[in-house]
Protein backbone atom coordinates (compact mmCIF):
# COMPACT_ATOMS: atom_id res chain seq x y z
CA UNK A 1 0.00 0.00 0.00
CA UNK A 2 1.58 3.37 -0.99
CA UNK A 3 0.26 6.75 0.82
CA UNK A 4 0.56 10.39 -0.16
CA UNK A 5 2.45 11.88 3.10
CA UNK A 6 3.48 15.42 3.06
CA UNK A 7 7.31 14.76 2.35
CA UNK A 8 8.85 17.61 0.08
CA UNK A 9 8.90 15.26 -3.12
CA UNK A 10 4.84 14.67 -2.75
CA UNK A 11 5.62 11.14 -4.30
CA UNK A 12 3.79 8.17 -3.23
CA UNK A 13 5.55 6.43 0.19
CA UNK A 14 4.74 3.05 1.35
CA UNK A 15 3.22 2.55 4.49
CA UNK A 16 3.71 -0.08 7.61
CA UNK A 17 2.91 -3.11 6.41
CA UNK A 18 6.05 -2.90 4.14
CA UNK A 19 8.75 -3.38 6.96
CA UNK A 20 5.96 -5.82 9.03
CA UNK A 21 8.56 -8.51 7.43
CA UNK A 22 11.45 -7.40 9.23
CA UNK A 23 9.94 -5.91 12.28
CA UNK A 24 7.53 -8.81 12.89
CA UNK A 25 5.41 -6.13 15.20
CA UNK A 26 3.04 -3.47 13.43
CA UNK A 27 4.30 -0.97 16.43
CA UNK A 28 7.86 -1.89 15.10
CA UNK A 29 7.03 -1.55 11.78
CA UNK A 30 5.51 2.10 12.00
CA UNK A 31 8.60 3.07 14.41
CA UNK A 32 10.93 1.80 11.53
CA UNK A 33 8.86 3.86 9.07
CA UNK A 34 8.72 6.91 10.76
CA UNK A 35 12.70 6.31 11.49
CA UNK A 36 13.00 6.22 7.68
CA UNK A 37 11.43 9.63 7.23
CA UNK A 38 13.23 10.94 9.48
CA UNK A 39 16.16 9.88 7.47
CA UNK A 40 14.89 11.04 4.44
CA UNK A 41 14.44 14.61 5.44
CA UNK A 42 18.43 15.57 5.51
CA UNK A 43 19.42 15.03 8.92
CA UNK A 44 21.46 12.19 9.17
CA UNK A 45 23.66 13.34 5.76
CA UNK A 46 23.15 12.80 1.82
CA UNK A 47 23.44 9.08 1.43
CA UNK A 48 21.06 8.19 4.43
CA UNK A 49 18.69 10.60 3.04
CA UNK A 50 18.79 9.12 -0.22
CA UNK A 51 18.46 5.57 0.93
CA UNK A 52 15.88 6.45 3.04
CA UNK A 53 13.71 7.89 -0.08
CA UNK A 54 14.67 5.39 -2.18
CA UNK A 55 13.31 2.80 0.32
CA UNK A 56 10.32 4.98 1.50
CA UNK A 57 8.76 5.78 -2.66
CA UNK A 58 9.20 1.70 -3.12
CA UNK A 59 11.89 1.57 -5.47
CA UNK A 60 14.07 -0.68 -3.28
CA UNK A 61 12.69 -2.96 -0.40
CA UNK A 62 15.20 -1.95 2.61
CA UNK A 63 16.57 -5.47 3.01
CA UNK A 64 18.07 -4.54 -0.85
CA UNK A 65 19.16 -0.91 0.68
CA UNK A 66 21.42 -2.24 3.37
CA UNK A 67 23.31 -4.40 0.56
CA UNK A 68 23.93 -1.68 -1.79
CA UNK A 69 27.85 -0.52 -0.91
CA UNK A 70 27.14 3.39 0.16
CA UNK A 71 24.68 2.59 2.13
CA UNK A 72 25.75 -0.40 4.02
CA UNK A 73 29.18 1.75 5.22
CA UNK A 74 27.22 4.45 6.17
CA UNK A 75 24.41 2.68 8.05
CA UNK A 76 27.64 0.80 9.57
CA UNK A 77 29.17 4.13 10.92
CA UNK A 78 26.30 5.22 12.38
CA UNK A 79 25.72 2.01 14.39
CA UNK A 80 29.25 2.39 15.37
CA UNK A 81 28.55 6.10 16.84
CA UNK A 82 25.55 4.57 18.38
CA UNK A 83 27.25 2.01 19.90
CA UNK A 84 30.03 3.94 21.61
CA UNK A 85 27.62 6.50 22.74
CA UNK A 86 26.00 3.72 24.09
CA UNK A 87 28.46 1.90 25.62
CA UNK A 88 29.47 5.78 27.31
CA UNK A 89 25.78 5.81 29.17
CA UNK A 90 25.45 5.29 32.78
CA UNK A 91 23.47 1.45 33.60
CA UNK A 92 20.48 4.41 34.52
CA UNK A 93 20.59 6.43 31.43
CA UNK A 94 20.69 3.17 29.42
CA UNK A 95 17.49 2.04 31.79
CA UNK A 96 15.90 5.00 31.57
CA UNK A 97 16.47 4.95 27.18
CA UNK A 98 14.88 0.97 27.34
CA UNK A 99 12.17 2.69 28.98
CA UNK A 100 11.73 5.59 26.89
CA UNK A 101 12.05 2.82 23.95
CA UNK A 102 9.15 0.89 25.10
CA UNK A 103 6.70 3.42 26.37
CA UNK A 104 7.74 5.14 22.27
CA UNK A 105 6.34 1.36 21.05
CA UNK A 106 3.17 1.28 23.28
CA UNK A 107 2.59 5.01 21.62
CA UNK A 108 2.85 3.46 18.42
CA UNK A 109 0.69 0.59 19.30
CA UNK A 110 -2.22 2.53 20.66
CA UNK A 111 -2.36 5.06 17.75
CA UNK A 112 -2.53 2.02 15.39
CA UNK A 113 -5.32 0.61 17.59
CA UNK A 114 -7.13 4.08 17.46
CA UNK A 115 -7.12 4.15 14.02
CA UNK A 116 -8.62 0.45 13.57
CA UNK A 117 -11.15 1.44 16.04
CA UNK A 118 -11.42 4.42 13.89
CA UNK A 119 -11.88 2.04 10.60
CA UNK A 120 -14.05 -0.62 12.10
CA UNK A 121 -16.98 2.15 13.13
CA UNK A 122 -16.69 3.48 9.99
CA UNK A 123 -17.35 0.69 7.97
CA UNK A 124 -20.10 -0.58 10.58
CA UNK A 125 -21.79 2.72 9.93
CA UNK A 126 -25.23 2.10 7.42
CA UNK A 127 -25.07 4.38 4.02
CA UNK A 128 -21.37 4.35 4.31
CA UNK A 129 -19.71 2.41 1.97
CA UNK A 130 -16.17 1.65 2.19
CA UNK A 131 -13.10 2.78 -0.44
CA UNK A 132 -13.00 -0.62 -1.58
CA UNK A 133 -16.49 -1.55 -1.91
CA UNK A 134 -16.25 -2.59 -5.79
CA UNK A 135 -19.45 -0.96 -6.65
CA UNK A 136 -19.21 1.06 -9.23
CA UNK A 137 -16.79 -1.69 -11.47
CA UNK A 138 -17.75 -2.80 -14.69
CA UNK A 139 -15.91 -6.20 -16.60
CA UNK A 140 -14.95 -5.41 -20.18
Amino acid sequence: MTRRDSNQDDEPRVGDEEFISIARDPAMARMLRKQLESLADGKAGAVLTEMAKEVLSGRIGLREAVRVGAYEQELLASAEKFERKWNELSEQEKSQAEAEGARLLREQQDEIDQERREQQEQSARPGVQSRHSGKGWTAY
